[in-house]
């Protein structure tokens, strides 16, 4: 048995100081600080002064394994979660070849066994052809099908509405979305380089991936959804004009439609394509300071569900290039969670609601079993948390396989001390903890 002694607990919108006691993975008791702790036949695990969290739940990360892998893995990119105290991820079929067909999802699933540090899960693809497929798929095993209404790798844009009309209609899974509009990026795209040629210059980005082609797709996603009652999850809201789209009249558990927002899109603005350039270049795009306030307003009064990450690596070489040449997307998993505790430093959110955002509904929004919360039977994966160690991102302590961060020369003012999986400690001050990189389990979904 592990006996975690002497934490503040974050769980369910309260902090209170107390034990947790783990064995065989599970949570077995909660006692507050007054209880005795016995000691015999326990490891102990002294956490006075720290805050104890549930594990972080990213529903959206490119690991790029299978075909991608210059970029990142699922052995190098879950390590780097884990030290981030990600314990649970979600991640996204657009790899190579697609995860649009049962035989790839179950060799993803393999590699997640074989690899993964943190537990796993993987989405479905969906096309323009693999309709019978996508309705086949078992809602107990996947967090549900990942549609880009908006640019993407092979055949996976599907903006056809009638397409979309037949996979909503029939789908008993959550669709998640991605939405750009194609044809109002492609005309920007062509004003830009009339002007420009191909030096498009990186403060472009936002204005040709405009947040007219966002609202335009998302709009139709929620009209669809609306009209066949699809359980629907829109991901990575990056501008103020999409939040109309959204409920917070209800709670989690009563909507039909959820959305996410992502640590890049709380965190920069346009303003920093100027120092920053390609290595903030996302799809959809950061947007104006304004929005940026907009969507943290919206985060705040449950317009928008969930906090993410769209963890998408690349190589250095190719984020060294052009407009056109440089790809979209960045890494993100090992500081999204510190990104969050700088924003309660400075007083923009408390503790508890980035708890409730990262972890708690995460696991209700996609009906995990018994994870995101501190609770008796549920599986332990938690988090220690020293919210006084301040320490600076730099190359020598980056652990994503491309070896880069948008947060480089970044000093936080908090720390991961710890990081359990299934009540093993995978990371621990600083160190990966290999020995136990076999603790990670497939997420399974109740419904």
């Amino acid at each position: 048995m592990t006996i975690i002694k002497n934490a503040t607990i974050v769980n369910e919108g309260v902090s209170f100081v107390g034990h947790v006691f783990i064995e065989d993975g599970v949570i077995q008791e909660i006692l507050p600080a007054t209880a005795e702790v016995e000691k015999d036949q326990a490891d102990v695990i002294d956490a006075t002064g720290l805050y104890l969290i549930p594990g972080v739940i990213d529903d959206q990360v490119h690991f790029r394994e299978p075909g991608l892998t210059h970029k990142g893995n699922i052995r190098s990119e879950s390590r780097a979660a884990a030290a981030g105290g990600i314990t649970s991820f979600m991640e996204m079929p657009n790899t190579n070849p697609q995860t649009t067909t049962r035989i790839e999802w179950e060799k993803k699933m393999a590699i997640g066994e074989r690899d993964a540090m943190v537990n796993y899960s993987f989405f479905f693809g969906g096309t323009n052809e693999n309709i019978d497929e996508v309705l086949a798929v078992s809602p107990t095993d996947t967090p549900g099908i990942k549609f880009f209404m908006g640019s993407s790798t092979g055949n996976m844009l599907v903006d056809n509405r009638e397409i979309l009309e037949g996979v909503f209609s029939k789908s008993k899974l959550l669709i998640a979305t991605h939405c750009e509009d194609e044809q109002t990026i492609r005309n920007n795209t062509a004003q830009f380089k009339e002007k420009y040629g191909e030096a498009v210059p990186m403060s472009a980005h936002p204005l040709i991936r405009s947040a007219e082609a966002c609202y335009k797709s998302s709009s139709l996603a929620v009209e669809i959804a609306k009209k066949y009652d699809t359980r629907l999850h829109i991901l990575h809201i990056s501008t103020a004009k999409e939040l109309s789209l959204f409920d917070h009249s209800r709670p989690l558990s009563e909507k039909r439609i959820t959305a996410e927002a992502c640590i890049h899109h709380l965190w920069f603005s346009d303003q920093d394509y100027l120092s920053k350039g390609a290595f903030i270049k996302w799809n959809p795009a950061v947007k104006t300071a304004e929005d940026r306030a907009a969507v943290f307003q919206g985060l705040l009064e449950d317009r928008i569900d969930i906090i993410a990450t769209d963890h998408a690596p690349h190589a250095l070489e190719e984020k060294q290039n052009t407009y056109f040449n440089a790809p979209s997307g960045g890494p993100l998993v090992q500081h999204a969670l510190p990104a969050m505790l700088e924003f309660v430093h400075q007083g923009k959110i408390t503790l508890e609601r980035v708890v409730e955002k990262m972890c708690h509904a995460p696991a209700e929004c996609f009906n995990l079993v018994r994870r995101g919360y501190i609770r008796k039977g549920y599986k332990a994966d938690l988090v220690l948390i020293d919210l006084k160690q301040s320490w600076t991102v730099s190359k020598d302590n980056i652990l994503y396989h491309c070896g880069w961060s948008p947060f480089e020369g970044t000093t936080f003012q908090s720390a991961i001390r710890k990081t359990f999986v299934n009540g093993r400690i995978v990371y621990e001050d600083g160190k990966l903890i290999e020995a136990n990189s076999n603790a990670a389990e497939p997420l399974k979904f109740s419904r």
